[in-house]
Parts: structure tokens; sequence; C-alpha cells
């Protein structure tokens, strides 16, 4: 199952790259809810599973094959890496501040953490700029994006802490 997830982890970074790097800024908030919701959740689910290094470098890796898979895009795939990994250090430390806490609310507290640095950092990189309306539709939209898939994989999360 971690391999799944990790696949479905990688998959969801590397097309929201693409896609972003197609589209541009305008499609970031989009994104934002469906595939980088996605994979801040993933990223709670996997943190029950791996140890920070090889999350460290499942993150580095889809940066990795983002650019390999459109070379062109090495500036969204190097941006996103660096944000990825800077949110992922700050969602890590949220989600193990809340350990006590129930699923959704680790979740989504260290969620709004990690969309918040996330948000900030990657577009900064990506297009060269701080984009203020982009940075606050990123956030809202990772953070409501995280909130729904927070609540479809809680059964996941049920059936891992209750074998």
């Amino acid at each position: 199952m971690t391999s799944i997830l990790i696949a479905v982890y990688v998959a969801a970074m590397v097309t929201a790259n693409t896609l972003v790097w197609w589209l541009g800024p305008w499609f970031s908030p989009i994104n934002a809810f469906f595939l980088i919701g996605l994979d801040l959740t993933l990223r709670d689910v996997m943190q029950e599973r791996l140890d920070r290094w090889q999350l460290a470098g499942t993150i580095i890796v889809g940066g990795i094959i983002t650019w390999l898979v459109n070379p062109a895009a090495q500036a969204i795939a190097v941006a996103s890496a660096v944000a990825f990994l800077v949110s992922a250090i700050a969602d890590w430390a949220t989600y193990t501040a809340l350990r006590s806490k129930p699923w959704l609310v680790r979740s989504n507290g260290s969620n709004v953490v990690g969309a918040a640095v996330d948000s900030v950092l990657f577009p900064t990189l990506a297009f060269g700029s701080f984009l203020p309306a982009i940075i606050a539709l990123q956030f809202a939209a990772k953070v409501g994006g995280g909130a729904v898939w927070s609540f479809i994989m809680r059964p996941l999360m049920a059936r891992k802490c209750n074998p």
C-alpha cells in the first residue's frame, strides 16, 4: 500500500507541475485544490509510514521526474522541490506537535501550515515574483482541497491506526 501511495503522490506532483508550466499561474489555484491538496494529505499519510528521509527523497524524486518529463519546466520542478521540502518540514513539525489529536485535526492543522509555506514559496520561486492574489488563492485552495482529501482518506488512517 505504501508503494501505491508514493506513486500517487509523485504522479500528482508531476501532473501539478506540468499543468502549471503548460497553463501558467492562473491555473495554480485549481491545481492547488485538486492535486496539491491531495499531496498535502498524502504527505501526512506517508508520514505515518515513512521516515522523514524517505519522505524527503520521495519529494526530490518527484521534482526530478517533473524535469525529466519536461525539461523546459525546470524552474517549475526546482521551485516545486524546494517549496515541497520546506513545507514538508513545516508540515512534519506541526503534524508531530498534534500527534495526540484525532486524524482530521492532525492532517488539517499540518495542511494549513504546509499550505501557507508552499503557497508563498512555490509561485515566488517558479514565476520570479511575489504574486499576492495567486498566493492567497493557492492557500485557500490547498487548505480546502486538503480538508476534502483528509476526509476521504480518514478510513485509510482508521485502518492504519486500528489494525
